[in-house]
């Protein structure tokens, strides 16, 4: 009998669904038993469901191919299978909110990758390694939802996290005004060149909702819990533009900083390469060994040699210098369904387990 967690996948067919499946293969905590999707592949075996629509590098798990696919809607049936799941679903706004919250009435934990929850008050929208402490406010969400161990947390949008992380291992300059432009794969929209042709040789200056997303969930989760609730930091202003270009997987970000105390260069980097979290402490089985690194080079980071920097779960940063009108320029770069989407919220799922939040139900 394992004794690792029973996850279930929920939106288990799509990009980020599959990402999660690839990414819990031979984890050393969770096991996918139960993979859930919609009306129209109930019943099939996973690996039929899927069919021709497998998109990771690597191949299918052996250990899922011959899963039969639930329907996501028979919440009770799903959840009385596994101690959590993890939600990739592909539906409306209110209707993510509303299957999530009705799982975590299960008393099943729902550890998120959409967007939909990420402003419900007493939700955790969590970087591991920046804003940890923010998971104390499941506590006020499960008496709102009136459970003793279900809720729903989440990890915010891919586009942050090339530079989110960045400016905060600099809070002790007081960054306090941002310009950042974000290039953005293709994976983000869960497409691939063969499903998109059209984004070959070409530069989409517009991708709905990701620059109200790129401006306000950094200050969120540089917030503070009062009175139950996350109250977003006020302290910086974020001004962005995010352009959908020719590229599989890598988000990049070029980032303009102003500073209440003037940083030096050395002391940008070194805040960079030393800046750690809980995962580091707690060693945490998807947390990189360093969280963000700064690359000498002028030409790095780069794409098709960076992305996959700590497996996905690294952040390369290059290229700051002095700037003409802001005080300081940098470039990042993350991967974006790994440590954007499917691995992030693994590696929140791993932080949940280790402060006793998920356990066997």
């Amino acid at each position: 009998m394992s004794e690792k967690l029973k996850v279930g996948i929920l939106g288990g067919t799509g990009m980020v669904g599959q990402r999660f499946i690839s990414l819990l293969e031979n984890h050393p905590w969770f096991e996918v038993t139960t993979i859930a999707a919609s009306p129209r592949s109930a019943g099939q075996r996973y690996e039929d469901a899927v069919g021709g629509r497998w998109k990771m590098d690597t191949p299918m798990p052996q250990s899922v191919k011959d899963i039969i696919v639930k329907n996501v809607n028979e919440v009770e049936e799903v959840a009385k299978e596994v101690d959590f799941v993890f939600s990739a679903v592909d539906m409306s706004k209110d209707e993510i909110k509303a299957i999530e919250e009705a799982y975590a009435k299960t008393e099943t934990p729902v550890v998120s990758n959409n967007s939909a929850h990420r402003w419900t008050p007493d939700v955790p929208m969590v970087v591991p390694e920046i804003n940890p402490q923010h998971m104390e406010v499941i506590e006020f969400q499960k008496k709102r939802l009136g459970t003793t161990r279900g809720f729903v947390a989440v990890k915010p949008n891919c586009s942050i996290q090339s530079y989110a992380p960045v400016l905060t291992a600099w809070k002790e300059f007081e960054p306090y005004e941002v310009v950042v432009t974000t290039y953005q794969a293709i994976s983000g929209a869960g497409k691939t060149f063969k499903d998109w042709p059209e984004m070959e040789h070409n530069i989409i200056p517009f991708i709905s909702g990701e620059e109200e997303k790129s401006e306000k969930e950094p200050l969120r989760i540089w917030g503070e819990i009062k009175d139950g609730v996350i109250v977003p930091a006020d302290d910086v202003k974020i001004t962005s533009q995010c352009i959908r270009v020719p590229v599989l997987n890598g988000h990049t970000a070029a980032v303009f900083v102003k500073f209440k105390k003037q940083p030096t260069k050395q002391q940008l980097i070194d805040a960079i390469n030393n800046f750690s979290g809980v995962p580091q402490e707690l060693k945490l089985p998807s947390a990189p060994k360093q969280f963000i690194r700064y690359m000498e080079e002028d030409n790095r980071p780069q794409v098709s040699l960076d992305v996959d920097y700590e497996n996905g779960m690294g952040i390369s940063v290059g290229r700051i210098r002095e700037d003409s009108i802001y005080d300081w320029k940098f470039v990042g770069l993350s991967h974006n369904t790994v440590r954007g989407a499917a691995g992030g919220a693994v590696l929140c799922a791993e932080l949940l387990k280790a402060q006793g939040y998920i356990t066997a139900k």
